[in-house]
């Protein structure tokens, strides 16, 4: 298996994640990671509002060979925007958005030609962007929340 379909299969995993999550009640897409902090939909909104971003701003742009349009953003403005948005949707809304957007993400890294997934983009504000470094950023990112999410799980 090649680093590339390696790093695909890891970023997918949210996927099967989130789906194991949409089946749990109410209570546990209500209930906070920890005291005073987001809960559950907060957190999976969050991502999937970022993976949105990415999709849109990076990876769609360097399917049609336009420049990319993603930027280093406000991030606590972002996340906010994101979180409010979660109060938008249903616990269903979510789930089925979330992971129709990961694996339209997958769906257009699977279908760049090896030259473009490996060539290194410059972002809007002029910083090198690469396709396999965001999978990798976004796996931790992913990581990094799954441990929380699961948290809750033990706790709730």
């Amino acid at each position: 298996m090649n680093d590339k379909q390696q790093l695909l299969n890891e970023y997918s995993e949210w996927i099967g994640k989130v789906k194991e999550f949409g089946v749990l009640e109410e209570g546990y897409w209500n209930s906070p990671i920890a005291d005073g902090k987001w809960t559950v939909r907060d957190v999976v909104c969050h991502i999937m509002r970022w993976d949105e971003y990415f999709l849109n701003e990076a990876i769609a742009k360097i399917s049609t060979g336009d420049a990319l349009t993603v930027r280093h953003l406000e991030y606590d403005a972002f996340n906010e925007e994101a979180r409010q948005y979660a109060k938008t949707l249903s616990t269903k809304e979510l789930v089925d958005r979330t992971i129709t957007v990961r694996e339209q993400l997958i769906r257009a890294i699977e279908a760049l030609p090896e030259t473009k997934y490996e060539e290194r983009y410059a972002d809007g504000d002029g910083h090198p962007f690469e396709v396999a470094q965001f999978m990798r950023d976004f796996i931790w990112h992913d990581n990094h929340h799954l441990a929380q999410l699961h948290q809750v799980l033990q706790v709730g």
